[in-house]
């Protein structure tokens, strides 16, 4: 036994993070059959930025089952990948260098970033290989700051399994999905309405969209009927978007308007001529009851545009801005073209908020706008990191199917073990509102490309609709700069040649694929079958609808089967005020700090106690509290290690009635680890911790010196000891780095790898675990008197009157002698009574 003089928790985590590195203590061992194995599906955090405190949080969740399943004598598969393709590394990357990508660009072998010229503070335009090349170098240094803070943070991960979402490995996955996909009719291209971003100038999925509340305004507006006097009025608060309108509908069951429908109305300013439909999608209280069909203002209109199949008058650009006129061709028919022309060009290259206020003024001047447009406050859908509203805009994209599965998909979310088990409705909830299949495509440069090529026309014109697939056994493979199979380079983009795919996957499209890409699927048969399906998917609440919904379609189309048996849902970080932490609001809380002053442990403690799928407040003063415990146990250890006393059979009906109170702690806090209760398993484990410090130290601490003779010594010691070595592994997966040190003291090996406590360690123990509970109580109150009276807890008692029931009377009788010492009492009394009390003489002082 090597028991230090003073015990600190200081540099704990340095000395353990390398013992455990080089003894491979969270090494997983793959051998195993797959029974013995417990595998953890990973969030590979996104690299493009910094950690935030909540990561901690969410993280801490899933190390404590990784360490717990470990000490059950699982081996556990906890690799992590770093989430390093997508919107937000590209970002970041224009924004920390001040550049931009033109995929128009050649590859610049010297490339020389300092040599940049940025007019005006201009970014700098820079080709496509030495742009995705400043991405790879920029989330190469985030994830090794990702790193560093989760190995200070106790994270027991295998860090011989790591991966990125752009490395070799994923892009081969992600493209042997789509292949598959594609193979079975499953993947297909679509020239499409798809919502789209005009700042990061992509088409994006429905799960990636938010709505937000936005000023606006309701432009009441006249449509002359064209056949015969009168008019149709609309409500909007998009009065641009009327020379992209198609059609007016109303309610086929609003008695105003159903002599309206089958006629036709005329287009202020524009002069096109529309029908009037009815819809059951026209709701009669919303404006007037009336409605512009666009193509396209919002979802509304592409299910009205689809079912009604009407024409396509698309006037919004990728950009954001109105696009030059075309009245007067096919498809843009108008009584006054000339009129038409002159009035989209007053609106040409204008963004849409500009184009709204100039139009509106046309409106006033032509006697079309009645009254003044009203004021409203309303939600408009937003990219979830995007900073203007989305538009929605028709270009050709990927889709995966998805509607079809619908009902299939909703039985895998009940298969699914939630915990905590409500949220298994917001996964429900988001299946039934699906409105359209995956859209998989990106218009960017940082991700994975898809795996296809087309051939070009004696015009140069791509033919979509006999692509070019690579085969499986090439991937991954780059359209841009890979050649398909029976081609050169130099027929790259020329009459009869080829050009490859432009568009990139939606991070989400790999990230789905986090189970197959960590286990070796295809690459890794042997250890694909050892984790696959894995045990645990963690992840916080916000991105059910996006990584856990596409993690199970891919899964369910690919292998028919759940990727994982349980998701461990945890909740957001709020600051101290409950408010949602923002870089915006400058409240977020970074953890180095925190990690760095009050200890790993410390952090881990305050993290542990946040309950699953509860949002939790920062505390700095429970992190606080979980400091003192760090301490306290180092220090209670060194005094249960460093008695001299022989240690002996545990005979005394106190021991035997503190380890029984200990063995049901044990019991509750195991079962609420099975089920993913750890906030549960640390209350239990921490509540008897500090009543077995404050109280059973001090009722047997003059026994254990001897007080009593040696066989009573020895008892108590030897239950000291044991419940030590039980308490030190219930608080392991906790409070990592304080528990292996003090395991160091006395025992061989990483507590890490212990065996988590088993009730047969407590066969011998059989008493009244009133008994413990009754000499608790008894002293507490002798120790409060002498507080209340502001003596020394050493002051000596003349006299103690008990008076309880007769059954507790009886077993305090039977330590009366651990009282005594404990609480320096010279004489006790018993008196029967229904109201227990204690009543306190002290000794005079001197």
């Amino acid at each position: 036994m090597n028991v230090p003089e003073k015990p600190s928790i200081e540099g704990l985590e340095a000395k353990w993070d390398e013992w455990w590195e080089a003894a491979g203590t969270y090494r997983f061992d793959r051998t195993r059959p797959r029974e013995d194995v417990f595998a953890i599906d990973t969030p590979p955090p996104t690299a493009s930025g910094s950690l935030h405190i909540g990561h901690v949080l969410s993280y801490t969740h899933t190390d404590v089952i990784a360490r717990f399943q470990r000490m059950q004598g699982k081996t556990v598969f906890y690799p992590i990948g770093w989430d390093d393709n997508g919107l937000a590394t590209e970002r970041r990357v224009q924004n920390y260098f001040g550049v931009r990508c033109d995929p128009t660009l050649p590859y610049d072998p010297n490339f020389d970033l300092d040599a940049l010229d940025r007019p005006d503070g201009d970014l700098a335009a820079v080709s496509r290989p030495n742009f995705i090349a400043l991405c790879e170098r920029l989330t190469a240094e985030d994830e090794k700051a990702f790193e560093a803070l989760f190995r200070l943070s106790g994270l027991s991960v295998d860090w011989s399994y790591t991966y990125t979402t752009i490395d070799e490995r994923s892009r081969t996955a992600s493209q042997r999905s789509f292949v598959r996909l594609l193979q079975r009719g499953l993947a297909y291209q679509s020239e499409a309405p798809t919502m789209w971003d005009v700042d990061y100038q992509t088409a994006l999925a429905q799960a990636e969209i938010e709505d937000r509340e936005i000023d606006g305004a309701y432009y009441r507006i006249r449509f002359d009927l064209a056949d015969g006097p009168g008019s149709a009025e609309i409500e909007t608060s998009r009065p641009e978007l009327i020379p992209a309108c198609v059609a007016l509908v109303v309610n086929p069951e609003d008695e105003r308007y159903r002599a309206l429908v089958g006629t036709n109305a005329v287009t202020p300013l524009f002069g096109a001529q529309i029908p009037i439909l009815g819809h059951e999608l026209a709701e009669p209280d919303k404006g007037t009851g009336i409605a512009m069909i666009c193509t396209f203002g919002d979802i509304t209109d592409v299910t009205w545009w689809r079912e009604l199949k009407l024409p396509t008058r698309v006037i919004v650009q990728r950009d954001g801005t109105i696009a030059p006129p075309r009245w007067g061709e096919s498809g843009w028919e108008t009584a006054t073209p000339e009129v038409a022309v002159r009035a989209q060009a007053e609106l040409e290259g204008l963004t849409t908020k500009k184009a709204r206020t100039r139009i509106a003024g046309m409106l006033a001047e032509s006697g079309h706008l009645i009254g003044e447009p009203k004021p409203v406050r309303h939600a408009v859908k937003f990219y979830e990191r995007g900073e203007r509203p989305l538009e929605v805009v028709s270009s050709r994209q990927w889709f995966v199917r998805t509607l079809e599965f619908r009902e299939e998909l909703l039985e895998r979310g009940r298969q699914l073990r939630w915990h905590p088990a409500y949220m298994g409705a917001r996964y429900a909830s988001w299946v039934e509102g699906l409105n359209g299949d995956w859209c998989v495509s990106r218009q960017r440069f940082f991700g994975v490309p898809f795996p296809v090529w087309y051939r070009l026309d004696e015009d140069g014109n791509p033919d979509h609709e006999h692509m070019l697939v690579a085969d499986e056994a090439r991937l991954p493979v780059d359209p841009s700069s890979d050649v398909p199979d029976g081609f050169t380079q130099e027929q790259r983009g020329k009459p009869g040649g080829f050009v490859g795919d432009p568009d990139v996957m939606d991070t989400w499209a790999t990230s789905s694929l986090t189970p197959q890409i960590a286990g070796g699927w295809v690459e890794d048969d042997d250890l694909f079958a050892r984790v696959f399906p894995m045990d645990l998917r963690p992840q916080a609440h916000e991105i059910i609808r996006t990584w856990l919904f596409y993690t199970v379609l891919k899964s369910h189309l690919e292998h028919g089967v759940l990727p994982w048996t349980d998701a461990a849902i945890s909740g957001f970080v709020l600051d101290p005020e409950r408010k949602k932490m923002s870089k915006s609001k400058g409240n977020v809380v970074t953890p180095a700090e925190h990690l760095e002053q009050h200890g790993a442990d410390a952090v881990r403690y305050w993290s542990a106690s946040a309950r699953l799928g509860i949002d939790a407040a920062f505390d700095e003063q429970q992190i606080k509290v979980g400091r003192r415990l760090a301490i306290k146990i180092l220090n209670a250890s060194r005094f249960v290690l460093t008695l001299e006393r022989q240690e002996g059979a545990i005979t005394e009906g106190l021991d035997h009635s503190m380890l029984v109170q200990l063995a049901g702690v044990m019991e509750l806090a195991t079962s609420g680890l099975v089920e993913y209760e750890h906030a549960r398993a640390l209350d239990l484990i921490e509540r008897f911790f500090w009543g077995f410090t404050d109280d059973y130290l001090e009722l047997v601490k003059g026994r254990a010196y001897g007080s009593f003779g040696s066989g009573a010594a020895g008892s108590a010691i030897g239950a000291l000891r044991l419940a030590l070595s039980v308490l030190l592994r219930l608080f392991a997966p906790f409070l990592p780095y304080v528990t292996e040190e003090v395991w160091s003291w006395w025992r061989e090996g990483s507590i890490h790898r212990a065996e988590w406590p088993d009730p047969k360690e407590f066969e011998a123990a059989s008493a009244d675990p009133a008994e413990y509970q009754v000499a608790a109580w008894a002293l507490g109150e002798i120790r409060k008197t002498k507080a209340l009276a502001k003596r020394s807890l050493r002051t000596d008692v003349d006299r103690v009157v008990i008076r309880e029931t007769p059954e507790r009377l009886k077993i305090l009788r039977g330590v009366e002698r651990d009282i005594a010492e404990a609480g320096k009492v010279r004489s006790f009394e018993y008196v029967e009574a229904t109201d227990p009390s204690v009543e306190v003489d002290l000794a005079p002082q001197d």
